[in-house]
């Protein structure tokens, strides 16, 4: 009877094994498939709303967002209270879980990516050319692991699962950041100081809120561009998608997206989440702060 019982745990942990190595192999090919896809959005794509989600809690400035299934985890900064967060966030918008993250003047979290295994964040002061703390969070346990301090304000982070390295942008995006990591997923670089480790953004289009790696040495990365006729006017905002090739440290494709919420924000505001579906793309947009909606678009592409 024991050999029966030990045989059957041992069936169910090979059942578990399976199911989350199908599930990463399945996160995987999306991610294949994301850049190719998004080469061919233009402006006249005509992306449609599909669903929303409205979010049943109060989420402060919401800075980053990965999907896994359908749970969302959504990196967020209380301007007032001076606190960061990453929420775990079922599929109905309800709240699973709330880890808070930095410490003392380091509490402003940006955008966010999942390699398969770990979220990456980054949590930085709340100015620009300040200095930043970057995470892995286990998202089963919610459990925050420090990687390592940085000299500037890192505003967004991915992991390229290729190359095995993170690449990092500061605030408003105008510098990127390569780090190198070992076998063991140890960052080896981090004691060369920054302005050894960055190259110039150059393009100036929008800046970058939510970046997260498509694959094939490139990074997806979204945000927003303000345009005032004159300093006491209302701003225009205008979200844009950038494609970048993170060898070569530049934008490869570029795409403004004419998507606003009815209060005139950008969908591309705050955080995004992207990936492919198989007709074209599936776009899940967080624009407003506090009470936020998840806006669920979807776009049909040419094969």
């Amino acid at each position: 009877m024991a050999e029966r019982r030990a045989f059957t745990v041992f069936v169910g942990f090979l059942v578990l094994v399976t199911a989350a190595v199908s599930f990463a192999a399945g996160q995987a090919a999306g991610r294949s498939s994301l850049a190719d896809r998004v080469m061919k959005l233009a402006r006249d794509s005509s992306w449609k709303l599909v669903s929303t989600v409205p979010v049943k809690f109060m989420t402060h400035h919401p800075q980053g967002m990965v999907k896994i299934g359908d749970v969302f985890f959504v990196s967020s900064v209380d301007k007032i209270r001076g606190v960061g967060h990453l929420f775990k966030i079922g599929a109905h918008g309800n709240r699973l879980a709330d880890l808070r993250l930095g410490e003392d003047e380091i509490y402003h979290p940006g955008g966010i990516d999942y390699d398969g295994e770990n979220i990456w964040v980054p949590v930085g002061e709340y100015r620009r050319d300040s200095r930043s703390i970057i995470y892995k969070v286990n998202p089963t346990t919610m459990k925050a692991t420090v990687m390592f301090r940085f000299a500037d304000h890192i505003g967004a982070i991915v992991h390229n699962t290729d190359d095995h390295t993170l690449h990092g942008v500061s605030w408003g995006s105008r510098r990127f950041y390569r780090w190198t990591m070992d076998g063991g997923g140890r960052v080896t670089n981090t004691g060369v100081p920054p302005e050894q480790l960055r190259t110039l953004n150059p393009s100036h289009y929008v800046d970058y809120q939510d970046c997260k790696y498509a694959g094939g040495r490139r990074m997806l990365c979204t945000g927003v561009t303000e345009m005032r006729q004159s300093p006491k006017a209302p701003p225009f905002r205008l979200g844009g998608i950038d494609l970048v090739d993170l060898v070569e440290g530049r934008p490869v494709h570029q795409v403004p997206l004419l998507l606003w919420t009815r209060s005139g924000f950008d969908m591309t505001h705050n955080p995004v989440w992207i990936e492919a579906t198989p007709s074209g793309l599936r776009g899940y947009f967080m624009p407003e702060d506090d009470h936020s909606t998840i806006y669920v678009y979807e776009v049909t592409l040419a094969p």
